[in-house]
């Protein structure tokens, strides 16, 4: 007899749910959100770093080819994880 399990669904993968995706690791990382594994709020400035730096190398990459809205996501999304990780560097 085979168990049957029900897969997660998962959302649509476009641009803003990869951006989406990254900004809530730089979340996990910043220790504003816990981490979905141990359920703990952690800050890793390091991971922070390179998440909010892959983010801001994914704009300059796909500039002139976004629209509007995903422009201004990641626009503010980088602007928003700057702020939390200059608070966090100066903790």
């Amino acid at each position: 007899m085979s168990e049957t399990k029900e897969k997660p669904i998962m959302p649509e993968v476009t641009f803003s749910t990869f951006i989406l995706s990254l900004n809530t690791s730089a979340l996990v990382h910043l220790g504003h959100l816990p981490d979905p594994v141990t359920n703990e709020k952690k800050i890793d400035l390091v991971l922070a770093r390179h998440t909010i730096d892959t983010l801001d190398m994914l704009r300059e990459k796909t500039k002139g080819n976004l629209t509007r809205e995903e422009e201004n996501l990641l626009n503010s999304i980088l602007y928003e994880l700057r702020i939390l990780y200059v608070k966090a560097s100066a903790k």
